[in-house]
């Protein structure tokens, strides 16, 4: 096989028609790989994303091939997929106000230019899930786009298709979290074209590299929110003298723990599954 890419945290192989979508435990704050892994972190992201695309079937389809036909040396953290040629546009969907939506709504009372009503708390749930895309930055970071820059970016058709199955992801995921006691407060998707033109799910879903989690139970606007994904390793990041520039700081051994323990709870609290790596 054919190593094609190689991602801050995938390993993309071509063999044959298809491409192998390789996991690892590679972790990246703020687009910067950091020294340290988190271990059993690529054998989680793809068996819960294993998980949410047999429960978005029906939604959309998705890159899958195959999730046993896989090198073994990469079993549990690899999938056969098919070949794509590859949206360029990070599409984000966003059911409440966190991070980088956060920050916009402040600044503007806007996100990628969709109007908020005032006086929305940290934390706190939208009036209905709005979708937020961004450029995909071959380096550095991505940038907002609105959804007028999607459609000059994609084509009309191409940014309302984006829109419609990416809301409609969220609000399946998160419904499906929500009777789980799990809060999805946003989450990032990618999409590839098939040959024949079709918008097809890629790369990984409602995973807690790509999406926020929050404890039903915990919940509470008007503060940060306790999280069971990446943001708890960005929070750590924040509290270094660093300047979020490669190369990143190495994690300590208490820091890798807390946070292959939020990735496992999470995989546990939404599949109803133990973990067994």
């Amino acid at each position: 096989m054919e190593l094609v890419h190689s991602g801050k945290v995938r390993d993309l192989y071509a063999d044959g028609d298809d491409i192998i979508l390789v996991a690892s435990d590679r972790v990246s704050v703020y687009d910067v790989v950091l020294p340290t892994p988190i271990p059993d972190k690529g054998k989680i992201l793809t068996q819960l994303s294993l998980w949410w695309f047999g429960r978005l079937a029906d939604v959309v389809p998705n890159h899958v091939v195959s999730a046993s036909d896989v090198p073994p040396e990469w079993a549990g953290r690899a999938i056969r997929c098919r070949r794509l040629e590859m949206v360029p546009v990070e599409c984000i969907a966003r059911g409440y106000l966190a991070g980088l939506g956060l920050a916009s709504y402040q600044q503007s009372g806007t996100i990628s230019g969709v109007p908020l009503p005032s006086g929305l708390l940290e934390g706190g749930k939208l009036p209905e899930p709005v979708f937020t895309p961004t450029t995909k930055a071959s380096a550095g970071h991505d940038e907002p786009l609105t959804y007028e820059e999607t459609a000059k970016e994609v084509g009309a058709d191409t940014a309302a298709e984006l829109r419609r199955m990416t809301l409609e992801i969220y609000r399946r995921g998160a419904g499906l979290a929500a009777e789980r006691d799990v809060i999805i407060a946003d989450t990032k998707l990618e999409f590839g074209r098939a040959p024949d033109g079709s918008i097809i799910l890629a790369d990984e879903v409602l995973t807690p590299d790509s999406s926020r989690f929050w404890p039903a139970d915990s919940w509470a606007p008007g503060r940060p929110q306790h999280s069971l994904d990446k943001q708890f390793l960005r929070d750590w990041s924040a509290t270094l003298d660093w300047d979020r520039t490669a190369p990143g700081p190495a994690i300590p051994q208490d820091i890798v723990e807390a946070t292959r323990a939020r990735y496992v709870d999470v995989y546990e609290r939404l599949t109803g599954l133990p973990w067994k790596g």
